[in-house]
């Protein structure tokens, strides 16, 4: 795999990709979706037929503010329990929103799938969005019962922004700072079973030092807003933002998809996690989707890779060989 040139990054991070539809769907529009007066109307999910939409279910609150999450289910067969994937949706930290949806597909594959709604850096800054991601994890554990879901078999998948915190779900869960006092559920624990994190931020400070850090400085800037200023002024809250801080050798299997063509979140921060990763000792899968800019995956081997990835670490199929490719492997393969 040829090695690519740290690329800056934008002043801003683009939203994730539109929802994927489904073939044979229904149209639910959550609560939490119907605009009031001049606020913006999202795009109603499509869901599979026969699976199930639970939405708005509360799994906190802060104050008045009601933390949210749609929880889709499709069809059980007997009294087998569901694994679950988390979907953690994208926006710069700033901006989509839980019905943005990308996971939907896998309820197709017997997954059932939770889309969590997150405080944005607007509202708080961070830890917040990571300590309502954990919460949304303890909360489908101690509901797994009501749902049919499986507590042991929870994985994690975001992009952008949403694979940031996906691979801080993965990487953190050893570590209680991150893990907040959220929820009434606190006995429960965090910690999910994989993780596919598309092109998420791993190590703010290296970003920083290859965009020469006028790129953070900027009071627009998603990563300043995230952090409530500048990453010069705020270093030790972004290295306890990056996952490449927490990785230990107890890490869930990780599969990283990145675009070498990605201007917005540089590939180097996926291969920085890769490395990180397989340094502790942990199985981590790095592909890069050749072409491909931030978020503009048309490689057929994408989708049918995440299920397979899934299938092996929460249902226990066999899965093709995952080990790592060897030297000299082209982009467009795994490594």
């Amino acid at each position: 795999m040829r090695i690519l040139p740290r690329v800056r990054l934008a002043p801003a991070l683009a939203a994730l990709l539109a929802l994927t539809a489904a073939a044979t769907a229904q149209q639910i529009r959550p609560a939490s979706t119907r605009p009031a007066s001049g606020a913006f109307l999202r795009r109603p999910v499509r869901v599979p037929q026969g699976a199930q939409a639970h939405a708005d279910l509360e799994y906190a609150r802060v104050g008045d503010r009601r933390l949210l999450l749609d929880l889709y289910v499709p069809p059980r067969k007997g009294a087998d329990k569901l694994p679950v994937i988390v979907w953690v949706h994208g926006g710069g930290w700033r901006g989509g929103d839980k019905s943005n949806v990308r996971a939907i597909p896998l309820t197709e594959a017997g997954y059932a799938v939770a889309s969590v709604g997150y405080r944005l850096s607007q509202e708080a800054i961070f830890p917040a969005q990571i300590h309502d991601c954990k919460a949304a994890v303890r909360w489908l554990r101690a509901n797994a019962d009501q749902y049919g879901l499986d507590a042991a078999k929870i994985g994690a998948w975001g992009s952008s922004a949403g694979g940031h915190l996906v691979a801080l779900l993965g990487a953190s869960s050893d570590v209680k700072e991150l893990d907040g006092t959220l929820g009434q559920h606190l006995d429960q624990s965090s910690r999910v079973q994989a993780v596919c994190d598309f092109f998420g931020p791993a190590d703010f400070l290296a970003i920083v030092e290859a965009a020469g850090g006028a790129e953070t400085r900027a009071a627009e800037s998603p990563v300043t807003l995230l952090l409530g200023g500048p990453v010069a002024q705020r270093k030790d809250l972004a290295r306890q933002a990056g996952p490449v801080t927490h990785v230990s050798k107890d890490d869930p299997p990780f599969l990283i998809l990145h675009g070498d063509r990605d201007r917005l979140v540089p590939l180097d921060q996926s291969r920085r996690l890769h490395d990180a990763l397989r340094k502790a000792g942990v199985e981590s899968t790095l592909y890069v989707v050749q072409g491909a800019g931030h978020g503009e995956f048309r490689d057929p081997n994408v989708m049918p890779m995440v299920r397979e990835f899934f299938d092996r670490h929460l249902k226990g199929a066999p899965g093709a060989d995952s080990r790592p490719a060897p030297a000299g492997t082209q982009p467009g393969r795994p490594q």
